[in-house]
């Protein structure tokens, strides 16, 4: 049970589930999936079911594309990260190993950044002036 709710809550499964549907859809289709039009079948059920089959071959390819071009960018967008994440780990171990210049078993000197200068000094607001009218 536990497999079946990571694979229901993973990334790539609404997608795969509808290129699956598609394929799965052509592949009955290839195989004799229109034999109900061989059958003598009532004039009704055969227009419904040739409506219902070209509104599926006319909308499956397009949703199996969008399928697929999700896929391929969620595939690609992890990837992406994945490499990103490597060239950050990278980065990190080499400031770890940098040689700090200076004497030996002296600590380096900090420097900290110069504080805001002040702003435009401004005319001090009274109470009249606070902005909230007072009761009379």
């Amino acid at each position: 049970m536990e497999t079946l709710k990571k694979i229901v809550s993973n990334q790539y499964f609404p997608a795969a589930a509808v290129l699956t549907a598609v394929l799965l859809f052509w592949a009955v289709g290839l195989l004799g999936g229109l034999s109900l039009l061989h059958n003598n079948q009532p004039p009704l059920t055969t227009l419904t079911w040739m409506l219902f089959v070209y509104a599926a071959a006319v909308l499956t390819p397009l949703a199996g594309i969008l399928a697929a071009a999700d896929l391929l960018r969620r595939w690609r967008r992890n990837r992406d990260a994945e490499t990103a994440y490597a060239g950050y780990l990278e980065d990190q171990d080499s400031i770890v190993q940098q040689v700090v210049p200076g004497h030996a078993g002296e600590e380096p000197a900090v420097q900290h950044a110069a504080p805001p200068a002040p702003a435009a000094s401004q005319p001090k607001k009274t109470a009249k002036q606070a902005g909230r009218k007072q009761a009379a």
